[in-house]
């Protein structure tokens, strides 16, 4: 047992690790309140009826800094029904403010909202490991998939799935995800120690 205890505490600070979630594949989601950059409420709750994309992030991480140079998540909601889906960006990182949200977003030119997570209390709930770190949830506040962005952590292939654009058209076909969970990658969430 102190094996097995001491593998899973030394493999939840590694990069790429599965996550060890509450946030289960088939369970509920965990409910949050978390106000964006501008100040502005946002509850799970709220979204019900509608399919949810939690994006965890860190505008300082390389990982995402490459995905948004490459207008990866951008690209990836513009192709969602805006009357169906909801994406979410969720940074939970220590010393993230909302003024810097809010510069970075202007910075990007997104429109979706970064909701803040300086406790770390719901990226903790969620179990979320790395920026980026995916989440989709059904209209019953179900989760649906959980992990990485897309099948390329190194950025190098000419061809890669996107597991968040699989996921959701799956949920809004009424389909099961083909793949569930996949081991996500980036920068560590840098939580508040």
């Amino acid at each position: 047992m102190k094996q097995v205890f001491t593998a899973l505490a030394l493999g939840s600070l590694f990069v790429g690790m599965p996550a060890l979630a509450d946030a289960e594949v088939g369970k509920p989601a965990p409910a949050f309140t978390l106000k964006d950059e501008s100040g502005k409420e946002h509850s799970l709750s709220k979204y019900k009826g509608k399919v949810v994309v939690l994006e965890w992030t860190n505008p300082e991480c390389p990982f995402v800094k490459r995905h948004y140079e490459a207008d990866t998540m951008t690209q990836t909601l513009k192709g969602f029904d805006a009357q169906k889906v909801v994406w979410l960006a969720v940074d939970s990182t220590a010393h993230n403010t909302p003024e810097k949200s809010a510069a970075w977003k202007k910075t990007e030119g997104f429109a979706y909202p970064v909701l803040q997570d300086a406790s770390g209390t719901t990226g903790k709930a969620y179990g979320a490991k790395t920026t980026p770190h995916m989440y989709i949830i059904d209209t019953e506040g179900v989760v649906r998939y959980a992990g990485a962005i897309d099948d390329d952590p190194r950025g190098k292939n000419d061809k890669k799935v996107n597991h968040v654009q699989t996921a959701v058209d799956a949920v809004l076909n009424g389909k099961p995800v083909p793949a569930s969970t996949t081991t996500p990658y980036g920068c560590s969430v840098k939580y508040k120690s």
